[in-house]
């Protein structure tokens, strides 16, 4: 099994040069261009030539690097997109999505401009309507040609389009993130967690992360690198538990338990789908230690 690392997911604005520059030596797993949210109407252009210089420049190392395009029914969304597609980043995010017909689209332009087969798409799920779709949606992943790999939570939009708010534990947004979890394991795509907006609530933060976690998700996205070390350290499995995660799978890999579904291990009965749990975190454990920062 390999697992490549998404613990933290940090938002660069596309305008700010100097920030990008130093995303390079930041200890995040990944980084979203963001010519979006985050940039300005009358900065949009100079942007999106930051950002695509910043991609073909290289130096982020094994960080993987998305660019964020503005919605494609907006007047700077096919533009991005073209130039997404040249600088060919890992991941080209897109925002509210709300439709798998949507992801078909993309794809079919994708296959037309002959985009490099690595680059992957996300999808921001941050309107109601994504959340009425959310199974339609991510259903899009079996057709390979629309290269759906993930799910963004947009939980500041989802509270915006919602007309709800912002509260700590999250308490009304939980069905929903439920929701979005359940279809993207379902569908077999990775799933992102929504920014936390107090950057000087660590406390908040860890809290977050930790209900993040134990809901299912990969990891978070995030708006500040002061919120990096808490979430990497939050979402790595402890040593402890993958101590016991490689004890577990040597116990099931013993020659007498290879067909057994259920063992005794120091006085506890452990079924094989904890052996299956334990090898996704020891992949996991494995493939943060050998990240190239």
């Amino acid at each position: 099994m390999s697992i490549r690392p998404r613990r933290s997911v940090l938002y660069m604005p596309g305008s700010n040069a100097r920030a990008i520059e130093k995303a390079k030596t930041l200890d995040c797993d990944g980084i979203v261009i963001d010519l979006e949210d985050a940039v300005a109407p009358d900065a949009k252009k100079t942007a999106r030539e930051q950002a695509i210089a910043a991609v073909t420049g290289g130096g982020f190392g094994g960080r993987e690097l998305f660019i964020r395009v503005n919605g494609i029914e907006t007047q700077w969304g096919f533009d991005d997109l073209t130039a997404a597609v040249k600088a060919a980043p890992d991941g080209i995010v897109l925002p509210k999505v709300g439709s798998a017909e949507l992801l078909e689209k993309i794809g079919t332009r994708l296959l037309d401009m002959g985009a490099d087969r690595k680059i992957r798409i996300w999808a921001m799920i941050e309107t109601p309507i994504a959340i009425l779709r959310i199974g339609e949606i991510a259903s899009a992943a079996k057709d390979s040609e629309t290269r759906l790999a993930g799910f963004i939570l947009g939980t500041n939009d989802l509270v915006k389009e919602s007309y709800g708010r912002i509260v700590k534990g999250r308490g009304p947004l939980l069905p929903w993130i439920a929701q979005t979890v359940a279809a993207a394991r379902a569908f077999n795509i990775q799933v992102l967690d929504g920014v936390y907006n107090d950057i000087a609530d660590t406390d908040g933060l860890r809290a977050e992360c930790e209900q993040g976690r134990d809901f299912g998700f990969d990891g978070k996205t995030l708006i500040h690198p002061s919120q990096i070390e808490t979430c990497n350290a939050v979402y790595s499995p402890a040593p402890n538990e993958v101590a016991e995660a490689r004890k577990t799978i040597a116990a099931f890999d013993l020659p007498e338990n290879k067909d057994k579904g259920v063992i005794r291990i120091e006085g506890k009965m452990v079924e094989r789908m904890h052996a299956d749990m334990a090898r996704r975190m020891v992949s996991i454990a494995d493939a943060i230690s050998s990240r190239n920062p």
